[in-house]
């Protein structure tokens, strides 16, 4: 299952506001630190904020920062509210398709897969991913590609995340 580069882009702006403990955390700083152009880190904000993981705070000293504890902010939780409101938008929630109540069809089929996905995303937390202690999804080899320079690895440093859920 692959998940969108929205829903990593969303658990690294989480992880990047859990860094950061109780303080505001500028949505340009983000852009800038994780690769990602602001228009798109307002938009996965906005989607954050409504779910109730993140809380703005507007004006010229605002910024975000985590609703609740990252010990009580479940992965899975996060990769719902995204892909709910991507297939909301997308125009995926339709009605029903005849068949789709049936047990042994496609869909059903589907539909459990992605349940056994989700649930094992249930299992962690944001608090797991911003504790580990290196960068996620950097490997040595990619600390190798490099030469070793440090702008490199900061630079690959700013989307472990992402390259972590296309692995997955």
């Amino acid at each position: 299952m692959r998940l969108t580069k929205q829903t990593g882009h969303a658990i690294r702006i989480l992880i990047d506001c859990a860094l950061a403990k109780d303080e505001l955390v500028k949505v340009a700083g983000v852009s800038e630190r994780l690769g990602v152009t602001k228009q798109n880190v307002f938009k996965i904000v906005h989607i954050l904020s409504h779910a109730g993981f993140l809380s703005a705070v507007r004006g010229p000293n605002g910024g975000v920062r985590l609703a609740k504890p990252a010990t009580s902010i479940r992965i899975g939780d996060v990769v719902r509210a995204i892909e709910v409101t991507r297939v909301q938008v997308e125009g995926g929630g339709r009605g029903r398709k005849s068949g789709e109540n049936d047990p042994a069809s496609i869909n059903a089929m589907f539909g459990d897969a992605l349940s056994a996905f989700i649930s094992v995303l249930d299992q962690h937390t944001l608090a797991e991913l911003a504790n580990q202690n290196t960068p996620i999804g950097i490997t040595d080899a990619d600390r190798e590609t490099d030469g070793g320079s440090s702008r490199g690895a900061k630079a690959r440093a700013k989307k472990p995340a992402a390259r972590a859920l296309r692995r997955s």
